[in-house]
């Protein structure tokens, strides 16, 4: 429990961090007179409250895995691709983030399950090896979600989301998938070591 009090400090002080430097980069840009940059650092700060607002009002404890990779996926696609334009400089820069979502959306799967189950009185504790299933199949499945709205606004609104390519919708599904692969085994490992957060393991 100390151990993951600490952890949540190490997170405390990444998300603080967001904060300064959203801070930094909007007085850059008024100075430089860009608002688009001003408009996207006021927003990481809106997207970090929105986040807390969330936990707060569902009454969720976000665990300490789970809190780590939503702000590394903020910190690169809001700071590291949009803010610093880096979509140009890094090759891949999108595929990375399609993985991370991956990874994400199985620990949010995860969180759901634990969530139902416990809310379930009188019923047996949850099984770690189903909720492991689970969040493995809600992220791959929301991957092709997003994919079926990048597809939807590309039709609907002229947008180019999906840069008018089967070959692009399918590599963001793979990289989706491979994320959810990876974060499932890593889930499955601890539920072998009766560590799996938030789960009780039997």
């Amino acid at each position: 429990m100390g151990q993951m009090k600490g952890k949540d400090r190490w997170n405390d002080l990444i998300e603080l961090g967001m904060y300064v430097l959203a801070g930094c980069c909007f007085v850059y840009f008024l100075v430089r007179g860009n608002g688009t940059k001003m408009f996207q650092a006021v927003l990481i700060v809106a997207v970090l409250q929105l986040i807390r607002l969330l936990v707060k009002w569902t009454k969720t404890t976000m665990f300490t895995s789970l809190r780590f990779c939503v702000l590394l996926f903020i910190f690169v696609t809001m700071f590291i691709a949009n803010e610093f334009g880096f979509y140009g400089v890094i090759p891949y820069l999108d595929k990375i983030e399609h993985l991370f979502s991956g990874v994400i959306l199985c620990f949010i799967g995860l969180l759901i399950y634990s969530k139902a189950a416990h809310h379930q009185e009188g019923t047996e504790p949850p099984s770690s090896k189903v909720a492991v299933w689970l969040c493995f199949f809600f992220s791959v499945a929301m991957a092709s979600v997003w994919e079926i709205y990048e597809f939807a606004t590309d039709h609907l609104f002229g947008l180019n989301s999906q840069n008018g390519s089967l070959l692009d919708t399918m590599t963001d599904i793979i990289c989706g998938t491979s994320g959810a692969i990876l974060t499932a085994c890593y889930l499955a490992m601890k539920a072998r070591r009766k560590t799996l957060p938030l789960v009780d393991v039997r």
